[in-house]
């Protein structure tokens, strides 16, 4: 399958807002699939902790609420980037992990880690 480039996926969308045609943007699918608030953050977690349990990712995004965090897993597993393993102990014991189509993801994640590197971001207050 030939792939274009970014560049040349840019230059058909400006030819086509010229001529008016109504056309998905082709990253739209990749903006609705991080879309929201805490989407990228537990994303990265679980792909850095390799296996996440929902009390290290509360740990690790502590301003998350119990609430936004059991969403955002749910949503992250509907859309195929992690997977959540139940096991059926007394305590009952939740894992989840990353998918193959979510390890796809990595490059993504250097990509913006370089940019901050590049381009380091002040925090308001420092």
């Amino acid at each position: 399958m030939n792939i274009p480039s970014l560049q040349e996926l840019m230059a058909q969308r400006m030819n086509d807002q010229e001529d008016c045609k109504a056309q998905m943007n082709p990253l739209e699918p990749v903006f609705s699939l991080l879309h929201g608030k805490w989407k990228t953050r537990v994303l990265f977690e679980v792909i850095a902790l390799e296996i996440a349990r929902f009390g290290q990712l509360k740990r690790a995004i502590p301003k998350i609420t119990n609430t936004m965090l059991t969403s955002t897993l749910r949503e992250l597993e509907k859309d195929g980037v992690i997977i959540r393993t139940q096991y059926n102990e007394i305590p009952l014991r939740v894992e989840y992990a990353i998918t193959e189509k979510g390890k796809d993801l990595l490059p993504v994640y250097y990509e913006m880690y370089k940019w901050v590197m590049k381009y380091p971001i002040e925090k308001e207050g420092e």
